[in-house]
């Protein structure tokens, strides 16, 4: 699948190789020698590589190509040796059922190949040569054409980051971005409200930043998500966001934490930073996070987002409200949509991100204008905003000090069953509290299941579900959320379906809803 060859490429044999009459897209990539390269005439070039390892790397990429993008054949062929103008130094080619699958897995290949292969290019000009250089160093411009060559010179990089515009503010000066510099700020999610909140942070100069975050990057996070690209698929976003923010920024310290914090990791986490943002989409995680910061006495800010609305808090501890006063009997994870559930826009996440940042920056700087002891409620389709009053609870005087920061796991409300008559049979009253679109599109493998979605049974005034009833969904989340809330309701033998749907049903459940 990948491979060197000292003499001309073959297009057309490697062309007819990819041939499949299951395919209908076919994408390929040459990338050819210009007589050019940054205002100096090129007469020739010249490829060496450390053939075992490059041909090992090359094959796992063109490998993970064709895993990732699902597509049938794909192959790479790489010159070395000396080469004239307008030879073919690379050529990649890709067949897939679909041509976006194709043009996807050949910009894949190329990319990945000019990034991380061990291939050595000089460039011979009429008075004198460029030396041995690594092609990663020429993939770095973001305008190419051929093998790496920019259209025009490159202006040179600056030998350090400016923050002249915001130091031209009388409340920041040199003295305010000494602050920020010796700063430090742990940010808690890596997504749609990390994005922007971390990257304004870092092009502010914050002295040091924590990233922690145990997810993988997926293609649907990436309408929101845009500080990735689409090659970055299934990395760690901790890690991906750290080498971006190290591009931006290289005077920031970062720190990458790829786990999920509990109450067990967050207060030795927590310790290390002046203050915290919570960019989580989890419940349970925010009280964790609130708890955490109140016994340790660390600012934090925090934002949540559903459809087109955002909320915003920034708990300041020991002289207001927590999130607990708040929200004093806060919803399980599940009960609410998130993102995956309920859609979302992607500047909907991206405002409330960037407002996080500005609130930490103000708490950083010591700047006016911080959002007390309130909520700020933002609707982006009227651009109405809203401000709540929020009091600490007199029935909250250690601020979580005595809460269970650890929501219960123990699994007691799942259950386990081969099969939906078996439930039945076993005297349970079945619901499918899945939105009626859903069941549409995947009917439940059983017609005596009640469809009842979950929102009417818990608060729409739907007949009550029977004293043992076992609730269903796509995989298990919201039924096992909508159990627990029954059984606070004193419905104690209510349960759900481990695994949902997907469980009894292989993977046809749409990867949309949980």
């Amino acid at each position: 699948m990948f491979r060197f060859s000292s003499a001309p490429i073959d297009s057309s044999a490697l062309r007819a190789a990819l041939e499949d009459r299951a395919c209908g897209g076919h994408a390929c990539f040459e990338g050819w020698v210009r007589d050019h390269n940054e205002g100096r005439r090129v007469v020739r070039l010249e490829y060496e590589a450390f053939e075992p390892l490059a041909i090992k790397e090359g094959e796992r990429i063109v490998a993970e190509a064709i895993a990732r993008f699902g597509v049938e054949r794909a192959v790479c062929e790489h010159r070395l040796g000396a080469l004239a103008i307008g030879e073919t130094a690379v050529w990649v080619g890709v067949s897939a059922r679909h041509r976006h699958e194709a043009f996807q897995a050949c910009r894949y290949i190329i990319d990945e190949v000019k990034h991380r292969v061990p291939i050595w290019k000089k460039e011979h000009y009429e008075n004198g040569d460029s030396g041995w250089v690594n092609c990663e160093r020429c993939a770095e411009p973001t305008h190419e054409h051929g093998h790496g060559h920019v259209d025009s010179p490159q202006p040179p990089a600056a030998s350090a980051p400016d923050y002249s515009r915001q130091v031209a503010l009388k409340e920041v000066g040199p003295t305010g971005q000494a602050k920020l510099r010796r700063a430090s700020v742990l940010v808690v999610g890596c997504g749609g409200l990390g994005v922007p909140a971390m990257t304004y942070l870092a092009a502010a100069g914050v002295g040091r930043l924590g990233l922690a975050d145990a997810d993988r990057l997926e293609a649907s996070n990436l309408h929101r998500q845009p500080m990735y690209a689409l090659a970055d698929v299934g990395q760690r976003k901790a890690e991906l966001a750290a080498r971006r923010l190290r591009s931006l920024n290289p005077e920031v310290e970062l720190r990458v934490h790829p786990l999920r914090l509990d109450a067990l990791s967050a207060p030795g986490l927590i310790a290390d930073y002046d203050l915290v943002i919570d960019c989580t989409d989890s419940i349970s995680s925010k009280l964790v996070l609130n708890d955490v910061c109140v016994r340790l006495g660390k600012p934090i800010v925090f934002a949540s987002v559903y459809q087109y609305e955002g909320q915003l808090q920034v708990v300041h501890p020991g002289r207001g409200a927590c999130l607990r006063c708040v929200w004093p009997e806060a919803a399980r994870d599940g009960l609410v949509g998130n993102c995956v559930e309920a859609g979302v826009l992607g500047p909907v996440p991206g405002t409330l991100g960037t407002l996080q940042a500005l609130e930490a920056l103000k708490l950083l700087l010591d700047l006016p204008g911080q959002l007390g002891d309130e909520l700020l409620m933002v609707d982006l389709l009227t651009l109405s905003v809203t401000r709540v009053r929020a009091r600490r609870a007199s029935d909250c005087p250690e601020h979580g000090r005595t809460s269970d920061a650890s929501p219960d796991r123990s699994g007691a409300a799942d259950l386990e069953i081969d099969s939906l008559e078996a439930a039945l049979e076993a005297g349970f009253e079945v619901i499918d509290i899945r939105e009626s679109s859903e069941v549409s599109e995947q009917p439940a493998p059983c017609p005596r299941v009640r469809c009842v979605p979950m929102r009417e049974l818990l608060y729409g005034g739907a007949e009550p579900p029977a004293r043992r009833c076992l609730l269903v969904c796509a995989t298990g989340a919201r039924s096992r959320a909508a159990a627990e809330e029954l059984r606070a309701r004193g419905i104690t033998e209510a349960y759900s379906l481990r695994g949902g749907l997907r469980s009894l049903m292989g993977t046809r459940a749409p990867a949309a809803t949980a």
